[in-house]
């Protein structure tokens, strides 16, 4: 249920596990695209997969709930996204889908949540499936998803762990046969209740947002004393208590993941009347947006104090690299800042021009980045595209206007462009 990112990959990493698979979605246009092997976001590998199972004849997309009331078992996984003036999750979808499935089945199966979704979603959305089935064996279990986006495939078929959470032996020996071939390969099962698998999902993106936002609080600290990020977090790295994982300090996080999920724990939180919980989490996230505006200050500087009449080459607009989302990005956001602050701003991305182009018309787009950089009196890398990061920094010398590089990953090689006469800023 559901066949956008998560829906789709999960569809097509239960056909390559060998599964008889139908995914459903109510949106036409998606379905169309799907059917005929074009995926309507990007994630590297999966076309090639998707193209694999339609022709072996395990996979296919409807628009139709009444194609999937056959199943065994019933994966949701639809959208949850932040509610508009509101930090909690939207779950209007998740909703709809665990009561149009509750309303078709009526034979023994089970109903999985895969969507990021509060603690006591799974206990509400068992009380509407008692409501709506006419059959008492229909069950709701929980098994969070913990994709990422650009690793979509390698995640889905070799995961690091599957949560179960599970209310009957049933629900638990069905989970553990759909996964068979991975669990077969070693990978951990982590049986739960619902509840606790839920928070599973919120905590760990909560806990990998905590990690970015800590090394960019120590990052103010460097900027304020003199010191050097970067040997500091080589250094914390290499305690294998801490880890260097999701110790990048720069730009901040973005994504469809991370910022909202973080909030709706944060208005959880409070909704319990923890408030120093809530505290904690809320001190993440605007530590996190922070780092945009201090990325527009130093970008300032560089400029001489002003982003008037400036012609700004943006890299970067996807939210991270090897993926076209540009939710929350960081790298639009500060696109649109120096935009609205009288800058010329022109954009280059590999992958995410288009969504970019939909969610920002306002800017200007380039094709590459030698075109995008032409007459640029600033270059802001802002997503750590690989081709970013191995720019020449000679070769952009020659059709740039001032030799002013802003590195808000951290990515490029400093005296690489202070050899070829830049001014360097990270």
């Amino acid at each position: 249920m559901g066949s956008g990112y998560l829906g789709a990959t999960h569809a097509i990493g239960m056909a390559l596990l060998g599964h008889d698979v139908v995914a459903m979605d109510i949106e036409k246009e998606k379905i169309s695209l799907l059917s005929s092997c074009e995926l309507p976001f990007f994630e590297p590998g999966l076309g090639e997969l998707l193209r694999k199972c339609m022709e072996s004849g395990r996979l296919r997309f409807t628009t139709s709930y009444d194609d999937t009331v056959e199943a065994d078992i019933h994966f949701v996984c639809v959208g949850t996204p932040q509610l508009p003036g509101s930090l909690n999750a939207d779950l209007r979808w998740v909703e709809t889908a665990f009561t149009e499935l509750a309303r078709r089945i009526c034979s023994p199966a089970i109903i999985v949540g895969k969507s990021t979704v509060p603690t006591g979603t799974a206990r509400r959305m068992a009380e509407i499936v008692r409501r709506h089935s006419s059959d008492p064996r229909v069950e709701v279990a929980w098994n969070p998803e913990f994709l990422r986006e650009g690793r979509a495939v390698e995640d889905t078929l070799k995961p690091n762990r599957l949560i179960f959470g599970v209310e009957s032996p049933h629900a638990e020996k069905l989970l553990r046969a759909v996964y068979r071939p991975i669990i077969e390969r070693g990978c951990p099962v982590v049986v739960t209740d619902c509840t606790t698998a839920e928070l599973t999902k919120v905590s760990a993106n909560a806990f990998l947002a905590m990690k970015i936002s800590f090394i960019n609080a120590m990052a103010k600290i460097c900027e304020a004393t003199g010191a050097d990020v970067l040997p500091l977090t080589e250094a914390l790295g290499y305690d294998d208590r801490i880890g260097r994982r999701f110790l990048g300090p720069g730009l901040g996080f973005g994504g469809g993941c991370l910022p909202k999920d973080l909030r709706a724990l944060c208005a959880c939180a409070a909704d319990l009347g923890l408030d120093d919980v809530a505290l904690l989490i809320r001190q993440v996230d605007s530590i996190n947006l922070s780092r945009r505006h201090r990325a527009l200050v130093l970008g300032r500087e560089l400029l001489g104090g002003t982003y008037v009449g400036k012609r700004v080459c943006v890299l970067g607009a996807a939210f991270k690299p090897n993926t076209d989302d540009v939710r929350d990005s960081p790298a639009l956001a500060v696109g649109v800042a120096a935009h609205a602050e009288n800058a010329h701003v022109v954009i280059h991305d590999p992958v995410a021009m288009n969504n970019a182009k939909r969610a920002h018309p306002e800017l200007e787009y380039a094709e590459t980045i030698v075109e995008a950089a032409s007459e640029a009196d600033l270059v802001m890398l802002l997503t750590d595209w690989t081709e970013f990061i191995d720019m020449d920094p000679e070769l952009l010398s020659t059709t740039v206007r001032s030799r002013n590089i802003f590195d808000g990953r951290n990515a490029l090689t400093p005296e690489r462009w202070h050899a070829a006469g830049w001014n360097y800023r990270a």
